[in-house]
C-alpha cells in the first residue's frame, strides 16, 4: 500500500516534470515489521513515519508520501507537511462473509479490526459483537475472515480503491455511522522545510480543500493530543463554502461515546478544530481519557 501511494505521486510529479529522475527508496519501519503487536502496544501509528522522517533528516531521501492518518500531530523541527493531493474516499467498508451488511450480522459475530476508532463504534452499534485485533497488510487482513473464523473486517475504502480491489467491498460505511480517522483517505507529502524549490514543484498537485480539511481534523487532534492510541475521530467537509467538522471520543467499550460538530469559515479550519476539541473534553471526553491513561499506567 505504502509503495503504491508512493508511486501514484511520483506518476503526478512526472506527469508534469517528464525530465525528472525520481527514485523510489523503501524503508521498512518498526511498525511494519512488528507485525504481531498491536499499534498501541508498540507506540501508535507515528511509528510509521518516525524511521522515514530521520531519513529525510538526515539527506537520505528528498520526499517522504504518507497516508495522513498516519501522521502525528507535531512535525519534527525542520520538516513539514507542504502537498496533500485531493482526498480519496474518507469511509470505512465492511467486507463480509456471505455479503452481510453490518445491521445484519447475527449476535455475537467475531469481527476484526486493528482500529480503537472502528472497534469502540461498532460495540456502540452492535454491543453483543465480538472484536478481533487485526494487524498487516490489505491482503492479510481479508484472508483472516477465512483463517481467524471472522465475519467480516473493516477497512478504509481509500486503501482498497487505490489497490483497485472494490469488489471485495460488502458495504460503505457512512460516517454517520463510522465516524472516519483523522486525515483517512488523504495523502501528506512531506519535505525538509529548507527545500523550496521541491515544495515549488509538488504544488501543481497540491489540493487546497483537501488541506483545510485534514487541517482541522488535525488541529482536533492536536488539542486532544492524542494518537492510534486513543478512542478519537473526526471529520471535516467543505460544503458551499461552510466547513463542516464533526468529532468524536468513546470509551474502547462503545458504551459512551461524545459526538459534538462545529461550522465555519474554512479559513478559521485550526480554530474550529480547537473548538471542537475543547467542546468534547468539557461534555466528558477529558474524563474518559483520563480513566483511560490510568488503566494503561
Amino acid at each position: 500500500m505504502a509503495l503504491a501511494q508512493t508511486r501514484w505521486v511520483m506518476d503526478r510529479i512526472r506527469t508534469y516534470y517528464s525530465d525528472l529522475i525520481i527514485e523510489d527508496v523503501v524503508i521498512r519501519t518498526k511498525a511494519d515489521i512488528m507485525q504481531d503487536v498491536s499499534l498501541a502496544g508498540i507506540g501508535g501509528k507515528g511509528l510509521f513515519v518516525k524511521e522515514i522522517e530521520d531519513a529525510l533528516l538526515n539527506g537520505e531521501i528528498d520526499m517522504a508520501v504518507h497516508s495522513m492518518k498516519d501522521v502525528p500531530a507535531e512535525i519534527p523541527d525542520g520538516l513539514e507537511i507542504a502537498a496533500t493531493p485531493e482526498r480519496e474516499d474518507p469511509r470505512d467498508v465492511l467486507i463480509a462473509k456471505d455479503r452481510r451488511k453490518l445491521e445484519e450480522l447475527p449476535r455475537g459475530a467475531r469481527l476484526g479490526t486493528g482500529s480503537l476508532r472502528r472497534g469502540l463504534q461498532v460495540r456502540n452499534l452492535l454491543p453483543d459483537v465480538e472484536i478481533v485485533p487485526l494487524r498487516g497488510n490489505i491482503g492479510t487482513r481479508i484472508k483472516k475472515i477465512e483463517t481467524e473464523n471472522l465475519e467480516g473486517v473493516i477497512l478504509a475504502a481509500a486503501g482498497l480503491r487505490r489497490m483497485g480491489w472494490m469488489r471485495q467491498i460488502t458495504q460503505f460505511i457512512p460516517p454517520e455511522i463510522m465516524m472516519p480517522a483523522i486525515g483517512q483517505g488523504a495523502l501528506g507529502v512531506e519535505i525538509r522545510r529548507d527545500d523550496t524549490k521541491l515544495k515549488e514543484m509538488i504544488t501543481v498537485f497540491h489540493h487546497p480543500a483537501t488541506w483545510i480539511e485534514v487541517g482541522a481534523e488535525r488541529a482536533f487532534l492536536k488539542r486532544i493530543g492524542g494518537g492510534c492510541h486513543l478512542p478519537i475521530a473526526a471529520y471535516g467537509k467543505i460544503d458551499n463554502g461552510i466547513l463542516k467538522l464533526r468529532g468524536l471520543i468513546g470509551s474502547p467499550d462503545g458504551r459512551f461515546i461524545i459526538r459534538e460538530e462545529i461550522t465555519g469559515r474554512p479559513e478559521d479550519g485550526d480554530v474550529l478544530g480547537f473548538n471542537l476539541a475543547e467542546r468534547i473534553l468539557l461534555q466528558g471526553g477529558q474524563a474518559i481519557l483520563n480513566e483511560i491513561t490510568e488503566e494503561s499506567v
